[in-house]
């Protein structure tokens, strides 16, 4: 039974507001930023009205296992998540414990590099339907004959636009680096793929399959770095490895679940987004939070 309502404002009078994203608020700390995940949840670019009960918490919590278990490949931008480590550092923070409490973190600034990294290995979503129209998923060419869900040969990595505002769009890696150069596109798509295969195996011996993932990564003064959020249910496919069967689309424990519920309803994908049933709610919440405990195998805390 769900205990609380989901945090969709944020409001935290004497410290520095910096930007509200689909998800997070960011505040600015002069030398570091507070990351703070609510429980919003946007779906095709659109933010639903109502939000997931401890959707925030799940995000942070994996986020900063995921941070620690991949930082033998690159580095990333988290100072802390732990609330006294935060208060140590920040103490005007103290006010807003029970707030901030297991879904902020204290990160590192850095400038956004103005691309999204998305690494595949399985074929579905938008690369699905890119494939049964050209055979290619962002200009690469695929085998004939793949089927919906299939395993790829190997992960391929398809960048998209970083849009503020409004729908990313996919671009081939050629444009990648007429925007960023040869040596960052080289450097970003080594680290996500490594990341990606990383996290995949990992998640495959838990009984999660990871379809596909996107990252993030920042400009420091000591190079590029790893930011935002990293392999969550918000970011990535997680599909339950007992019943995948190739063939046909998945069962999942992540937001795809209320994607497909969306494209049942008779909406242009254009805000204000719908109001989500109770029953949509609870379930996305449920697969959020056992997302979380399969994977570090430990529950949610509260």
């Amino acid at each position: 039974m769900i205990q609380e309502s989901p945090l969709l404002t944020l409001e935290l009078p004497g410290i520095p507001f910096f930007k509200r994203g689909k998800v997070r608020d960011v505040y600015d700390l002069g030398d570091k930023l507070l990351f703070v995940a609510t429980d919003r949840i946007s779906a095709f670019d659109v933010i639903m009205k109502n939000g997931i009960p401890a959707k925030g918490k799940v995000l942070n919590s994996i986020s900063e296992f995921w941070f620690g278990f991949t930082e033998d490949i690159i580095a990333n931008h988290v100072i802390t998540s732990d609330m006294a480590g935060m208060i140590d550092l920040e103490p005007a923070l103290e006010g807003y414990r029970d707030l901030l409490e297991g879904r902020s973190m204290l990160v590192k600034k850095a400038e956004p590099v103005p691309v999204e990294c998305i690494v595949r290995g399985y074929i579905s979503g938008s690369g699905w339907k890119d494939y049964t129209k050209s055979g290619k998923i962002c200009g690469i060419d695929l085998p004939e004959g793949l089927k919906e869900s299939d395993r790829l040969r190997e992960p391929i990595f398809t960048p998209s636009t970083k849009a503020e505002s409004g729908h990313d769009e996919n671009i081939s890696q050629e444009e990648m680096i007429e925007q960023v150069g040869g040596e960052v596109f080289q450097l970003l798509k080594e680290k996500s793929v490594s990341v990606y295969e990383k996290a995949r195996d990992y998640a495959e011996s838990r009984g999660i399959i990871i379809a596909d993932t996107k990252l993030e990564f920042g400009r420091t003064q000591d190079g590029i770095i790893l930011v935002d959020e990293v392999l969550t249910p918000d970011s990535s496919r997680f599909w339950p490895k007992d019943g995948y069967a190739p063939g046909r689309s998945q069962k999942s424990f992540d937001k795809q679940f209320v994607r497909d519920y969306l494209e049942t309803l008779d909406w242009d994908k254009t805000p204000p987004g719908p109001e989500l049933p109770e029953d949509i709610v609870r379930k996305t919440s449920e697969k959020y939070r056992e997302a979380y405990r399969i994977l570090t195998g430990r529950q949610l805390p509260l």
